[in-house]
């Protein structure tokens, strides 16, 4: 059966005409509120890792040279993104077979649990290189949740959405990845200014991450009102009739697919790990700005995607999801030189204005990827092959434009080489949707 096609039974005819036609039912709600609050768990705990960095590469990699040091947490940064593919592979072919709410309950509370494990690790001070060895398992231990939860959630509200909307509410899902830095930046900047420096190194900046495990088991309780959408119970009914291999049928049905996906959402997953993982510690490092100036510049970029990011949902929904890659992509090549000169200026106006600007081609380009990554799948094996590519894509891409960010300036010395790297990125992937067979998929059934 191609992705085009898909077969109702005569049970649930009259779910899948009300699924098209663009009304929403309370349960319907109720998942777009579960995925939501998910992606904003995932995101929160790594949204503050990367706020936290100079704090934390002081901690836990000291040394003479604080870039050294921060391009050392950046490294762990990195780490948690080599365990996502795995996660991604284990929790997807779960996530086919038993349902994705189920794995939704276990990617939730483990990673909320590893973050807040890292408010209780000992510094490099206090134990030595044990500190740093515990911090890479704890990122480790994210990395293989996020896995599960950054593509299960996407898929859940996916499956639960209007056919004409799906764009619209993917893109609401995928909002609430920006408010954490806004949310996890402003308490920073609350502990960092009402404590000294002494108590906020001592145990103030625990305190974000401590909260993780409370808001994972809110998440968990809106996800129990939730059930699992008719396609999905379709596709499970058949499964139990056949031998059924989640991870077999994807990498035989969907190979290049996955391959399209991971350098469609490589792009966005550098973007958005340039946005909210490295221009807080950028800016100080390299633009010579405060912390809470830096944090303050960033917090309004991130809200300024929260609030753009459904409106290009919107257009994709009217215009579909392959004119926003094309035009997304060239306007990130376009304006990834001017806005890193604005973010490395030194002025916070202008840091901010980069930062801004920066926000523009990635919700027009975000109007296309977030549905698509889901979208050009079939039910059968969705998870599984969005959760592979979509997390090598961003292990590759996203998580490692902070270290490649960090070490372009060391070497060279210029304040905006990211910029070559995030625009020969976007040439490739620009390359890649006008001279490929990369499909249209607005409106797919599956």
């Amino acid at each position: 059966m191609s992705t085009n096609e898909t077969t109702v039974r005569p049970g649930a005819a009259s779910a899948a005409a009300f699924a098209q036609s663009g009304k929403t039912t309370g349960m319907q709600k109720r998942v777009l509120a579960g995925g939501s609050v998910g992606q904003f768990i995932e995101f929160y705990d790594f949204a503050l890792y990367g706020l936290s960095a100079v704090t934390l590469s002081q901690l836990f990699f000291p040394g003479e040279n604080a870039l050294i040091g921060l391009l050392a947490t950046f490294a762990t940064f990195g780490v948690a993104f080599v365990a996502r593919p795995i996660g991604g592979l284990f929790f997807g072919q779960l996530g086919d077979r038993i349902g994705r709410r189920k794995v939704l309950y276990i990617t939730l509370v483990t990673i909320g649990g590893a973050t807040a494990a890292i408010g209780l690790l000992p510094p490099y001070a206090a134990v030595g290189a044990l500190a740093p060895a515990l911090l890479v398992l704890c990122r480790l231990l994210q990395g293989f949740s996020a896995g599960g939860e950054s593509v299960g959630a996407p898929a859940f509200v996916f499956e639960h959405a209007p056919v004409n909307r799906r764009g619209f509410w993917l893109n609401i899902t995928l909002a609430a990845t920006a408010l954490p830095s806004v949310v996890a930046g402003a308490m920073i900047l609350i502990l960092s200014q009402s404590l000294s420096d002494d108590a906020f190194f001592a145990w103030g900046w625990r305190i974000p991450f401590l909260l993780a495990l409370p808001l994972s088991l809110f998440g968990v309780w809106i996800r129990s009102k939730t059930e699992e959408s008719e396609a999905f119970k379709q596709v499970a009914a058949k499964a139990e009739q056949k031998e059924y291999s989640p991870i077999r049928d994807a990498f035989r049905e969907n190979k290049v697919r996955m391959l399209q996906v991971i350098f469609v959402m490589g792009l966005t997953a550098m973007g958005f790990y340039f946005l909210s993982g490295y221009f807080v510690g950028y800016v100080q490092t390299t633009g010579n700005l405060s912390r809470e100036a830096s944090l303050m510049a960033n917090a309004a970029a991130m809200l300024f995607y929260a609030l753009l990011l459904p409106v290009g949902g919107i257009i994709g929904d009217r215009v579909g999801r392959k004119p926003m890659l094309i035009a997304g992509s060239a306007a990130i090549a376009l304006l990834a030189f001017p806005c890193f000169m604005l973010v490395t200026s030194g002025s916070f106006g202008l840091a901010m204005l980069g930062q801004l600007l920066f926000v523009v081609p990635l919700c027009i380009y975000g109007g296309g990827c977030y549905t698509f990554f889901v979208e050009i799948f079939s039910t059968k094996t969705r998870f599984t092959s969005a959760a592979v590519s979509y997390n090598l894509g961003y292990a590759l891409f996203g998580g490692t434009a902070p270290f490649i960010g960090t070490a372009l300036v060391t070497a060279t010395g210029i304040g905006f080489s990211p910029a070559f790297w995030l625009c020969g990125a976007a040439v490739i992937v620009f390359l890649l949707l006008t001279l490929t067979k990369v499909p249209e998929t607005r409106g797919r059934l599956g």
